[in-house]
């Protein structure tokens, strides 16, 4: 399965850079630190919850639609409290 980019306005990709945007506005000139870090933790938890509860829990499909193994799913679930 390829993996395009979708570079519409409705894409992830592009609410992820309005996001960022947003977040650099935010700090007034200021520069962020460990940046990349900050960004995965605040996007991985609400991605896991949305898969999970779309997925009803069932862990086996998340990590299927995610392109996790499972283990790394639940290792990543304990880490956010998500289990």
């Amino acid at each position: 399965m390829s993996t395009k980019f979708n570079t519409n306005k409705r894409s992830l990709r592009g609410e992820v850079k309005r996001a960022i945007k947003r977040y650099y506005r935010n700090l007034d000139g200021e520069n962020p630190i460990e940046l990349y870090n900050l960004t995965i933790s605040q996007i991985e938890p609400p991605l896991l919850e949305v898969v999970l509860k779309k997925c009803k829990g069932n862990q086996s499909q998340a990590s299927k639609i995610l392109g996790l193994n499972r283990g790394t799913l639940r290792k990543k679930m304990a880490k956010y409290g998500l289990l």
